[in-house]
């Protein structure tokens, strides 16, 4: 079973729109979340799942706003979650900033969505370009043929609309990859591991049929062409488009694609990752005095590749001042609300070494508070690479009007949660 009531609450508790989908949940049930999530957070408490006498309320606080699901059955909680998700990013792509004031301007839109996106307590159509085709934000006018459902949420393809036309067919494809890596003080890696998707931008006539090929081992392993670099891909998820029950007998992954932008699939790729931006830290800290720091980063990756974009946060003392730096290349600067310095590199070719250097007072009053170590972070992006070595082998675009179509394929790596702990 699934949702009985959905509310949208202000900070206050106070009900800003709400939509009863069964009726078997007094709405006045929602006066007791407030006072209940108050006293969880007083208690150090809080919980996904508040519940009172046999309602249970499943919430999430996006922005300034609660977003609250009432139910007295054992739901799947991880449907109501991911529900509440979609409804988050359905009114984010409808009115760009999702908070109090887009609600209060846009109750009738917003009443109509709730109507659309759920019915008797079950996810229906969530597609949010397909549900602009019918529920708009411009003034009504009545006109009879304007009021037809499109045919698109009846259609067993349900995420593309028919009849689509592009003078030019091409298909863009993003392999992002970001790397969530945690080095311990002494310089060994704790944890690793490469969080990868697959982006399209799909600018293609009529109903295509698309197959997208990987370097995936299990693939190889079927059909006995275990030749060149292989990965193994594990919490694999695609898109709706995706022909599931294709891809678990050969592999293949066959689909529809929708129109624009989507996100084809996710992956993971659990394997021991060698940090491709190396920080070695000397943080010596003199009582009463001042903080020495010196920063050394290196590129552990391949020459023809570069960094874009690099930042190295170093956290300092919360009463530290006066700071000097020193940069081999790009810039350092405080950030005294962060209590961090940010380095930033526009450009860190690979193979290539650079220090920073930062020197700040300290009072000389002892600070009594106990703090925290916090690890030096880094952020960065490298185009035209993948660390796992994930590759697209091949796209093939079929349509029946037999048109040529371009595909692009590009190559990105990130860094995720990328943390290296220091000794101070």
């Amino acid at each position: 079973m699934s949702a009985s009531a959905i509310f949208v609450l202000d900070l206050k508790g106070k009900v800003l729109i709400c939509r009863n989908y069964k009726g078997d949940v007094d709405m006045a049930e929602i006066d007791h979340f407030m006072p209940l999530l108050m006293q969880n957070e007083e208690e150090g408490l809080l919980c996904p799942v508040i519940s009172h006498g046999n309602v249970h309320f499943m919430w999430i606080k996006h922005s300034n706003l609660y977003l609250v699901a009432t139910t007295n059955k054992n739901s799947n909680a991880s449907l109501v979650y991911s529900f509440i998700y979609k409804l988050v990013e359905v009114f984010t792509e409808y009115f760009k900033e999702l908070e109090e004031e887009s609600i209060q301007d846009n109750f009738v839109v917003v009443y109509e969505l709730l109507d659309e996106l759920m019915d008797f307590g079950f996810p229906q159509t969530t597609d949010s370009k397909i549900l602009q085709e019918y529920i708009t934000q411009e003034g009504t006018k009545l006109e009879v043929a304007k009021s037809k459902v499109p045919t698109t949420v009846t259609n067993a393809v349900s995420w593309r609309s028919e009849g689509i036309k592009y003078k030019k067919n091409e298909v863009f494809i993003d392999v992002i990859e970001s790397i969530n890596v945690l080095v311990n003080a002494n310089g060994s890696v704790m944890s690793s591991d490469i969080v990868g998707s697959i982006k399209l931008k799909t600018m293609l006539s009529g109903m295509p049929e698309l197959r997208l090929g990987l370097n995936d081992r299990v693939l190889f392993a079927l059909t006995g062409r275990d030749k060149g670099k292989t990965v193994v891909m594990e919490d694999v998820k695609f898109h709706q488009c995706v022909r599931l029950s294709r891809f678990e007998s050969d592999r293949t992954i066959s689909f529809i694609p929708p129109d624009g932008e989507s996100e084809l699939m996710s992956y993971r790729i659990n394997t021991h990752v060698k940090p491709l931006i190396w920080i070695e830290s000397v943080i010596e800290k003199f009582s009463h005095s001042r903080v020495e720091i010196m920063v050394k980063a290196k590129g552990q990756f391949k020459k023809q590749s570069v960094a874009n974009n690099v930042e190295v946060r170093v956290p300092v003392p919360s009463d530290a001042d006066s700071p000097k730096f020193k940069t081999s290349t790009g810039n350092a600067k405080y950030v005294p609300e962060k209590n961090l310095v940010v380095w930033t590199i526009k450009s860190f070719p690979g193979g290539k070494e650079f220090l920073m250097r930062a020197h700040f007072g300290l009072p000389s009053v002892e600070n009594d508070e106990m703090e925290g170590k916090p690890p030096i972070t880094v952020k960065f992006e490298i185009p035209y690479f993948t660390v796992s070595g994930i590759q697209v082998r091949y796209m093939k675009i079929i349509e029946k009007s037999g048109y040529q179509a371009l595909p692009w394929v590009r190559y990105i790596t990130q860094s995720g949660d990328y943390q290296l702990r220091t000794n101070v």
